[in-house]
């Protein structure tokens, strides 16, 4: 039999979390069409994967490449492309950039991109996935309805429970939206559109999630001392109403909460046990990625971004806050800001660096870095526990993401210094957690990275090696996997994917990204 490309000589591992085993494998119209000895048939393209495994491509179920508007000014997403990232998910964390009730709406992701000056020819799901049809990825998408986002459109910026026509309307946006081919909803409850959402308007919505066969996805409440009160809060939402319950990015922040990761564990298996349908994601950093304002206490974002700068302004309303913050525990030695509407030169600058040079307080600099940037700064933070990571990652429930978006880099002629995860995630996971420290085999990682977030994201027909499944195929060199990246030089592509096939086209040929934008959209 002639196929188009025959995969010759290597080690499969299929995403199952089965044994490795030497096959070739046969490709034909953008499909695996054969799995066995095809060393009698032949091939318009014959890749030897002698000494080297060949797996499906990864499925990053975490990413932001939407909301960093990076789908949009570079779709090439090189970054991914070069660790093994086949197919993702957008709309995390409770920002999509649709379904929109009106273009201004787009300011609901404003705390990650820049969005003045931008226009849109979509305002619906199913404008949104048409535009991207016309101009297609380097790699699959597929995207979540962000709550934040919907919530915002319905009541703008107050800060405050529905109306019950409110709720039928937020209800009826997202039935809309899933029907038009999104694979579920995300929240994002730490941010301040989100944080008067009820547990009755998380039930509704869930509710609605569970009956059209999504997923809710949720960056939860509080991820340091009350992290198991929100994991409890998120674990309740899928005990009441069935919903398929993914945990985004799931963390202990603060090294004064490590502890508490023995009853983060038990919470997610005692929820198992009882049948509860829930998974999270993990990033293989100890650094956190996070929005600068998100430190400040709850009452200071409410109304949104106007009334929040608004109160940095007010000399009575700083000293309160400035007391609040001295009072709390959060590491501020730690926060270095990486990306902000500022000066370039304080980009990878402490905020306790800065403090000195200006001879303030680490709480006065925060607020005027704020009011500075008009409340657009992203930060980074050294405050998770590698131990705990670990632990995380080696659970069953838990998969691999990146929780960050596609670069090239050339960007870092921007000076923003962006977390290392967008460049290396999943092939860190291989070359430390897999061959130098040895937590995981090759096949639970694959697994973690395929087969599992393909099927609790309900991705038909990819995140496995199997015959009629589409040909999302990478050939990784296990001598050569290197995350390369970190951060102090995050613009480092990751090495060891020698050849990348997206629905049977070849992404990557050789260790060299051929520009061949070979994505699809993915919908529910």
């Amino acid at each position: 039999m002639i196929f188009d490309v025959i995969i010759q000589g290597g080690t499969l591992i299929d995403g199952t979390g089965d044994p490795m085993v030497k096959n070739d494998i046969g490709i034909k119209n953008e499909r695996i069409e054969k799995i066995g000895d095809l060393s009698n048939d032949g091939a318009d393209i014959v890749i030897d994967a002698s000494g080297k495994y060949v797996t499906p491509g990864f499925v990053d179920v975490g990413n932001h490449s939407d909301s960093y508007w990076r789908v949009f000014s570079d779709p090439d997403l090189e970054s991914l492309v070069y660790q093994g990232i086949t197919t993702i998910v957008g709309g995390n964390c409770g920002s999509s950039v649709a379904p929109l009730m009106n273009q201004e709406m787009i300011a609901s992701v404003q705390k990650w991109a820049d969005v003045s000056g931008i226009n849109l020819d979509w305002l619906s799901i199913s404008d949104l996935l048409s535009h991207l049809e016309k101009n297609p990825l380097s790699v699959n998408f597929a995207t979540l309805v962000g709550h934040s986002t919907i919530r915002r459109g319905l009541i703008r910026d107050e800060m405050r429970e529905l109306t019950k026509d409110e709720m039928e309307t937020l209800k009826e946006v997202l039935r809309m939206a899933l029907q038009e081919g999104a694979i579920g909803m995300s929240s994002g409850l730490v941010y301040s559109h989100a944080k008067l959402a009820n547990k009755d308007e998380l039930n509704n919505l869930a509710e609605i999630i569970k009956k059209q066969g999504g997923t809710y996805s949720t960056h939860i409440r509080e991820e340091s001392k009350d992290i198991v009160k929100s994991l409890s809060e998120a674990i309740g939402v899928a005990r009441k109403t069935g919903v398929n319950l993914h945990i985004s990015h799931l963390k202990i922040v603060g090294e004064k909460n490590w502890h508490l990761i023995d009853d983060v564990i038990k919470m997610i298996d005692g929820a198992r046990e009882e049948g509860v349908n829930v998974n999270f994601d993990v990033y293989p950093y100890t650094y956190t990625g996070t929005v600068l304002y998100t430190l400040l206490p709850d009452w200071v974002s409410e109304g949104g971004k106007g009334m929040l700068l608004s109160r940095l302004k007010d000399p009575k309303t700083r000293e309160k806050l400035i007391k609040e913050m001295q009072e709390n525990e959060v590491e501020y030695d730690k926060v270095t800001i990486a990306i902000s509407s500022l000066d370039k030169t304080l980009s990878s600058r402490k905020i306790i660096d800065i403090a000195k040079m200006q001879e303030k307080s680490v709480e006065e600099t925060i607020l005027d870095v704020l009011v500075a940037s008009s409340g657009r700064v992203i930060t980074l933070m050294n405050t998770l526990s590698e131990d705990n990571l670990m632990e995380l990652m080696k659970h069953p429930a838990s998969m691999i993401s990146s929780n960050g978006s596609g670069y090239n880099v050339d960007h870092k002629n921007s000076s923003e210094l962006v977390h290392p995860r967008n460049f290396g995630s999943f092939v860190r996971v291989l070359s430390r957690y897999v061959q130098e420290k040895r937590i995981l085999s090759w096949e639970e990682a694959i697994h973690k990275m395929s087969g599992l977030p393909a099927k609790k994201f309900k991705i038909d027909g990819r995140g496995t090696i199997r015959e009629g499944n589409f040909a999302d195929i990478l050939v990784l060199n296990p001598d050569t996997i290197d995350d390369a990246s970190s951060i102090e030089n995050p613009y480092r592509y990751a090495k060891g994917v020698d050849n990348m096939l997206i629905n049977g086209e070849t992404v990557v040929w050789e260790g060299k990204y051929t520009k061949e934008r070979a994505g699809r959209i993915i919908k529910l």
